[in-house]
């Protein structure tokens, strides 16, 4: 059995296993206030939701270990998202809740040195090792997106795409909903769809 295929049936399996998971928490609903939230990044600072109303939030969930993520990294269209929204001043948080011991759980310093070797652009890298924030949002996947506008509710919800699956040659011609959503809400109009299927390996929340 060569690489490509051991990958491919390592990452059908994880998506089999996550798209039939259940949150542990009660999501919070598109439309209504996006639960504040409390956490540190890999610099020691703190940020939360309170202090960021004004401007438009994006919340992405990561595990580097994941070949999903490793998708949307791998081709830089995770990148390309992230410096195109930073730039017109939107904060991106991407938020690794893996467990200590588990995937995608790195000491701060190694998720900075990731972070640039794959010379990505989030606001910060927040470290949510005990999975409050990852609970509070009902996020799943990795990646799971989450889009907040300024006034604080919660727009958008769910994949970052409608390609549900780990190759790279997926991304031509997907339909982007993270992109698509921040479009219609600078125009001024409902985000549609507000809410989709997240894709991609189950987050390796704590389990006591």
């Amino acid at each position: 059995m060569t690489f490509h295929t051991t990958a491919k049936f390592a990452a059908a399996a994880c998506l089999a296993f996550v798209l039939g998971a259940a949150s542990a928490a009660a999501a919070p609903e598109v439309g209504k206030p996006a639960p504040d939230f409390t956490g540190v990044d890999t610099h020691g600072k703190t940020h939360t939701l309170k202090e960021l109303r004004g401007k438009t939030v994006i919340l992405e969930w990561s595990n580097d270990g994941c070949p999903y993520v490793q998708k949307h990294y791998g081709s830089g269209n995770m990148q390309k998202l992230q410096k195109d929204t930073t730039a017109d001043g939107i904060v991106w948080l991407t938020v690794v809740s893996s467990a200590p011991g588990t995937q995608g759980n790195l000491p701060p310093a190694d998720h900075d040195a990731l972070m640039q070797k794959r010379d990505a652009a989030p606001s910060a890298v927040i470290i949510d090792e005990e999975g409050t924030i990852g609970r509070t949002y009902g996020a799943q996947t990795t990646p799971h997106m989450y889009i907040i506008t300024p006034d604080g509710n919660l727009a958008y919800k769910g994949a970052i795409d409608d390609k549900p699956t780990a190759n790279q040659s997926d991304i031509e011609g997907a339909r982007n909903y993270v992109r698509e959503a921040l479009e219609q809400i600078a125009a001024g109009k409902p985000v549609d769809p507000a809410v989709t299927r997240a894709y991609g390996c189950s987050i390796k929340y704590k389990t006591s």
